[in-house]
């Protein structure tokens, strides 16, 4: 509203006049569009919500209503014992939060170095190209429990002087070599993608091949894998509760203690519930970013 009290023009109107003060006056058909456009949008809204509201409705009554709810609710969702679980739960996801940090930037390190190392070019290279190869094979192909078993109870066993035996750092260690086989996999498709006669103009311009890939291939490449680097770092924040198996205190374990205690198994649900409320930001953003890529590569803009 104005200072005058006059009621501001808005949908239509708020068009014609906007377009009247720029010297254009649309047709009547032009705004009998622009009206139909905008009641179709505010009925397939109110479509929407009311199909989620039912949904949800329909649901709620169809959970609640059925045989052994009420044993269920007690046994999984039991406000008293998420009470007692949560301080324990977040004090353990501190050290989740922690290895996700550490090992994500070994794994990025590692995972980089191992892509560049398989598209290194030239006959002398070979025997640094299979190497890498096999290392990538050979972990895509090793179930992650396996290597974390082997690294936690296995490494330990061995009885090497100067090789730690703290479970968490073994598991953190067995992490990276797995993720980094992941992670070198989706650089690798990047840099594959960047198109050769990129390549070949930073040749052109006296670029050696190995200023050509740090300055012209590697960073179109890096650019273009950042979402699914994202969903990666969603799996390794996930995969972190493993390392529990020896022994280590994080969310995860720390539910398992009450749970254990309690024979109540709320505290689980409270640790996955913590779980997810990280990743959905992280899903959400990779999306985001992956959509807005995509509107770019459609308009012609830079990736």
């Amino acid at each position: 509203m104005d200072p005058t009290g006059a009621t501001e023009p808005t949908g239509v109107e708020a068009f014609a006049t906007r377009a009247e003060q720029d010297g254009y006056r649309p047709s009547e058909r032009r705004l009998a569009h622009e009206a139909y456009r905008r009641s179709r949008a505010r009925r397939s809204a109110l479509i929407a919500t009311a199909s989620t509201v039912l949904t949800a409705v329909a649901l709620y009554l169809l959970v609640v209503n059925s045989p052994g709810w009420e044993v269920t609710r007690r046994t999984f969702f039991n406000l008293d014992y998420a009470r007692q679980a949560l301080p324990e739960v977040l004090r353990g996801l501190r050290l989740n939060l922690e290895l996700t940090l550490g090992c994500g930037v070994l794994i990025l390190v590692l995972g980089l170095l191992l892509a560049v190392l398989r598209t290194l070019r030239g006959p002398v290279f070979l025997p640094v190209r299979l190497l890498a190869t096999a290392y990538v094979d050979f972990f895509l192909g090793l179930p992650m429990i396996i290597c974390l078993l082997v690294m936690i109870t296995g490494v330990p066993a061995l009885r090497l002087t100067g090789v730690t035996t703290d479970p968490l750092l073994l598991g953190g260690a067995a992490l990276v070599l797995t993720y980094s086989a992941y992670v070198s996999e989706v650089f690798r498709s990047g840099i594959e993608s960047v198109h050769p006669s990129q390549r070949a103009a930073a040749r052109s311009l006296g670029l050696t091949n190995a200023q050509a890939m740090r300055y012209v291939v590697l960073p179109q490449a890096v650019r273009r894998v950042v979402p699914p680097l994202i969903n990666n770092l969603v799996s390794l924040q996930k995969d972190t509760g493993l390392v529990s198996i020896g022994g280590a205190i994080d969310a995860v374990y720390a539910a398992k203690i009450i749970a254990a205690h309690s024979f109540n198994f709320t505290p689980y649900l409270l640790a996955g519930l913590v779980f997810i409320v990280l990743t959905i930001p992280l899903t959400r953003f990779a999306d985001w970013l992956t959509g807005r890529m995509n509107r770019r590569q459609l308009q012609g803009g830079a990736v």
